[in-house]
């Protein structure tokens, strides 16, 4: 039987790539024990070196990390580490010095559950293919607790007006808007009836392919927060579509595809390497894992009046394994 492909399942949206996280910290010595020793992720060697602001590589993600007044994401933050035994061994080994703040550390099936010493969440996943990719070290997803009954006006919003790819998931206590920005990576708006603490100034960064068409509309709600140059533009609430009302607020940082840190090459080290145990030319992280493109077998051959000579070339293609 013919088999085809299933060309949908490649398609990414509007909303081509989840990039960056900007969280303040008061300290950026507790952060440096925190998501370096404790995570084990990497601080960028090449941008904002000093101590004002401090850039952490996740795979092809990162967080942006200035200092001043702690901010909270609203919700948890997802990961993706390869080793779960390596990253609890390391937390063990900053809950001394990171005593009297609000660092923790609570197992359960699906991931490490670690709050940062200002109370940021983070689920630490180990791999896994089916749910993130192939990755083994990224930020697959965040997750935010939003209003009850917000969540399909959200799933609205970021489908018509960002042309992103979304479902809206569950009914009642739980409901989800899960939007994808990226690659195997997404934002998700989980409803809950708990009280949600009041939007204190931290934001994301997404890369879109369409940058204009957003532009315009979000100008046209008066919804634009931020002119920043010629390839990016800022906005913060997101609204019922029909009535124009806030149903959320999270400040994004829309960038272009042609901005000049567009799929920028990241550092990520090998947080195993020390001196008590070292490989030569182990220092680097491959965070991406191996993915097959295999050759589905009996896919419909090409026709009209060029098919014979398709078909000719294909055979030749195939005999070359190219």
């Amino acid at each position: 039987m013919a088999q085809h492909y299933d060309r949908a399942a490649e398609d990414l949206g509007n909303i081509v790539m989840l990039e960056h996280v900007n969280l303040q910290i008061p300290d950026q010595a507790k952060g440096t024990l925190f998501y370096i020793t404790g995570l084990g992720l990497t601080r960028d060697p090449y941008m904002n070196t000093g101590l004002a602001n401090m850039w952490i590589n996740v795979g092809k993600s990162q967080f942006h990390l200035p200092t001043g007044d702690p901010w909270v994401l609203r919700g948890a933050i997802g990961l993706v580490t390869p080793d779960r035994g390596a990253l609890l061994k390391r937390l063990d080994g900053v809950k001394k010095q990171l005593a009297g703040t609000k660092f923790k550390v609570a197992e359960n099936n699906d991931y490490v559950a670690v709050t940062c010493p200002w109370g940021n969440r983070f689920n630490m996943h180990s791999p896994d293919a089916e749910r993130f990719g192939a990755i083994n070290l990224g930020m697959p997803y965040l997750e935010f607790e939003v209003p009850a009954g917000t969540a399909k006006g959200i799933e609205k919003f970021y489908k018509k007006l960002f042309g992103a790819h979304t479902k809206l998931e569950g009914n009642g206590s739980g409901r989800t808007a899960r939007i994808s920005v990226g690659y195997n990576q997404e934002l998700r708006f989980r409803e809950t009836e708990r009280k949600i603490p009041g939007y204190d100034g931290h934001h994301i960064q997404v890369y879109v392919r369409d940058f204009s068409g957003p532009y315009k509309e979000l100008k046209k709600r008066e919804l634009m927060t931020e002119e920043s140059n010629a390839y990016q533009y800022r906005w913060e609430n997101i609204v019922d579509l029909d009535t124009n009302e806030t149903l959320f607020e999270i400040e994004h940082e829309i960038r272009s595809m042609t901005h000049p840190l567009y799929a920028r090459p990241l550092v990520n080290r090998n947080p195993s390497q020390s001196q008590q145990y070292y490989q030569m030319g182990g220092d680097e992280w491959d965070w991406e894992l191996p993915r097959k493109n295999e050759r589905l077998p009996d896919v419909p051959t090409p026709t009209g009046p060029s098919a014979a000579a398709y078909a000719k070339r294909r055979a030749t293609r195939m005999a070359r394994a190219m």
